[in-house]
């Protein structure tokens, strides 16, 4: 007897995802060789790659960042063993549910500013309104407050939208003007953001992740790179979530109203859900650094493996038949969460997780709930190679009628 499907469920036809990229699927979901890098594809094989202990980070220019010069400190997103595990245990402070909570009326305050500067101009694109939010919030958890002069932002858009391609596989090849152009981007990201506020923070500690890289003595450069790692991996994927999100419903009048009238825990289920289909960063890697054992297959030293994070969590052996279709209320096996393998998983799992939901939340019910916030225009779909996600640029909204307006 089949169970009765949740109100809603699926919402449309076989894919509800907007950016999928069907070159990056093979015909079979099990682990299938590319030289030294193999990609999976399955959500079991997948997760399982994802908690290995053994398997180091790779991609997102972990190379490049192990070797910047005058760094002591690895980023934590690069660290392994006992040192990342401490580090980790010591900043997860920072992103527990309790401390979010605490970030509420910051992140109301920057909501509400700045759905008040669209009111007030009519039309915004909101993957800028997105793009000031993400930044915002975690510049406060971070510490990146003392800025000496404003469009933090877009100066960090600016190093993340360098042309680089984080593939361990890849090779960057920049010319000598692109090179330049990036080097100065961190350069003023430094000498504008991250600097004055470890003058700051030198004179005065806060409760902030800068203040505690402080206390463990990391120099200017170790931090610069932290904050780097924090920029590209949460400001500027929180950003496209957003939008994403915004997106999605302002096509769906049937999920914004269900969004927008439901309870903190089933909205928070929507946008998992919104997640599991789209996940901003859509491939991770892992590399041996020794020769293991997967799925009893021995590999050697150097095997790099390519987490397909979009094909996992479409795997219909996990997520169901309908797994490309959108469906908040899915039933799911114990241990799955809702937005698949979106926020990664084992010892690198997003620390930022909930933070990111809570503030997508809470900019987006107060945009949507707006009757008279309308469409103008739809946004392209483009790739970030560092990032390995998609970008949503030019989503144009109008909130007002042009009357009221004029």
């Amino acid at each position: 007897m089949t169970e009765p499907r949740a109100p809603g469920c699926p919402m449309s036809g076989a894919t509800d995802s907007l950016t999928l990229r069907p070159e990056r699927l093979t015909d079979s979901w099990s682990l299938t060789p590319r030289g030294a890098l193999m990609q999976a594809q399955r959500y079991e094989d997948g997760r399982a790659l994802l908690k290995d202990p053994a398997l180091a980070q790779a991609g997102f220019l972990a190379k490049v960042a192990g070797n910047v010069q005058g760094a002591a400190h690895p980023p934590v997103l690069y660290m392994q063993g006992e040192e990342h595990v401490e580090m980790r245990r010591a900043t997860a402070r920072y992103f527990t549910p309790a401390a979010v909570n605490g970030y509420g009326p910051m992140i109301a305050r920057l909501a509400d500013d700045l759905i008040a500067e669209l009111l007030r101009k009519g039309e915004m694109n909101v993957d800028d309104l997105s793009l000031r939010l993400a930044v915002q919030v975690a510049s406060n958890v971070v510490g990146l407050t003392s800025s000496r002069l404003p469009g933090l932002e877009r100066r960090i858009e600016a190093f993340v939208s360098g042309g680089l391609d984080s593939a361990p596989d890849a090779h960057n090849r920049l010319s000598p003007l692109r090179d330049t152009l990036m080097g100065g981007a961190v350069s003023l990201f430094f000498m504008l953001d991250v600097k004055p506020a470890i003058e700051a923070r030198r004179r005065e500690r806060q409760d902030d992740l800068i203040s505690y890289l402080l206390d463990r003595d990391y120099s200017d450069q170790d931090i610069l790179t932290e904050c780097i790692t924090y920029a590209t991996a949460g400001m500027i994927t929180t950003r496209e979530f957003i939008t994403l999100a915004a997106y999605q419903m302002l096509q769906r009048p049937d999920l914004r109203a269900e969004y927008v009238h439901s309870t903190e825990p089933a909205r928070h289920a929507i946008l998992h859900e919104l997640l599991r289909l789209d996940p901003v960063v859509a491939m991770l890697y892992r590399r041996a650094e020794q020769d293991t054992v997967v799925n009893g297959q021995p590999l050697a030293a150097g095997t790099t493996f390519a987490i397909n994070v979009q094909a996992a969590n479409a795997d219909p052996d996990v997520m169901g038949a309908d797994a490309g279709s959108l469906c908040p209320h899915r039933t799911l096996p114990r241990g799955v969460p809702p937005q698949g393998l979106a926020f990664g998983d084992g010892p690198h799992r997003c620390p930022g997780a909930f933070l990111a939901i809570k503030e997508s939340d809470m900019f987006l019910r107060r945009l949507l709930l707006w009757n008279d916030l309308t469409l103008v225009r739809h946004p392209s779909v483009g790739y970030n190679e560092i990032v390995k996600g998609y970008e949503l640029r030019g989503l144009r909204v109008r909130l007002g009628s042009p009357t009221a307006q004029a």
